[in-house]
């Protein structure tokens, strides 16, 4: 078994993962934005400034012996062996250090692998209460379909040439794993143009158009005005016609304060109505509360009696 001195694993430790993969695992960089970039294998591996973490993971690092070890399953000595193999055209102290302010490669969008079925996608959003019409006529029209190996659900969103442009993903399995892929631009955020989702209350869904944020967070303390962010931003430059937006954010501080900082920014040009949902920590959360409120109701009328 070769044995390592510590001056060779701290030298192994001082390698970033950026610049091990540029040298030899350089078909698996895909450029998200900026000083971001992910892997191909996995996309929600994120490398940013010498940093690491996988998302759909919960954990990270900065050295590629981390990577080696936490991501590839290696054992601690084949990591190292690998690093400092001698056959190799690269050695540690010949290794070429990424610069993070040259990134100027092209961003593209990487989308996860269609699985061949949609049914856990299908089983996961009928569980939260979407009617199924809905889902299937967004799996239809490409706004929606079921990843593999994960079984994700895949949001999609599309530019002005109807070219994929986004994509999130949300965990089907329970857990609360949720992201955009690598590649996405948020202005072009999953939206269903003149479709709105309110099929319970008048059986006409496609009566308005509904857009997702791609997330939005609150304002600083210094700054009270955020941004407006960019997937409404683009909307609204795309569709002079709007004359008024109805924010349904999060009932959390990041929802609240940014709903409030939107609205005072564009209500000189449009009517705004600040609608969060009534109850619950989202809109999905209240629609849960509503079905289960109108099941009670139903059971109620048939005579049925609730366990105690």
């Amino acid at each position: 078994m070769p044995y390592y001195t510590e001056e060779q694993i701290k030298q192994a430790r001082s390698i970033d993962l950026m610049t091990y993969l540029q040298t030899y695992e350089p078909t698996e960089l895909v450029h998200v934005r900026g000083n971001t970039w992910c892997l191909r294998e996995h996309d929600s591996l994120k490398l940013s400034n010498g940093k690491w973490f996988w998302w759909s993971r919960g954990f990270g690092g900065t050295s590629a012996l981390d990577y080696l070890i936490k991501v590839k399953g290696l054992p601690f000595i084949e990591a190292m062996d690998i690093l400092t193999d001698k056959s190799r055209d690269f050695q540690l102290e010949t290794l070429r250090i990424f610069n993070w302010n040259n990134s100027n490669t092209e961003r593209k969008l990487l989308l996860p692998e269609k699985c061949g079925t949609n049914l856990e996608v299908i089983r996961y959003l009928t569980g939260r209460g979407i009617d199924r019409e809905i889902i299937r006529d967004c799996i239809n029209e490409g706004l929606l379909y079921e990843s593999l190996p994960y079984h994700n659900c895949i949001f999609v969103g599309y530019d002005e040439n109807g070219k994929a442009a986004y994509a999130c993903y949300r965990a089907t399995n329970g857990e609360r794993i949720m992201g955009d892929a690598a590649g996405s631009e948020k202005r072009y955020a999953f939206r269903v143009e003149s479709k709105g989702v309110m099929k319970m209350q008048t059986g006409n869904w496609r009566a308005e158009p509904m857009l997702s944020l791609g997330g939005v967070y609150a304002p600083s303390p210094n700054r009270p005005n955020m941004k407006i962010p960019a997937a409404l931003d683009n909307a609204l430059q795309n569709h002079p016609e709007v004359k008024a937006i109805a924010l349904h954010l999060d009932n959390d501080y990041a929802g609240r304060s940014a709903a409030k900082s939107i609205a005072e920014q564009l209500q000189d040009r449009y009517v705004i109505r600040n609608e969060p949902p009534p109850s619950g920590k989202d809109c999905n959360d209240f629609l849960m509360i509503i079905r289960q409120r109108n099941r009670s109701r139903q059971m109620g009328a048939a005579g049925y009696e609730h366990p105690r």
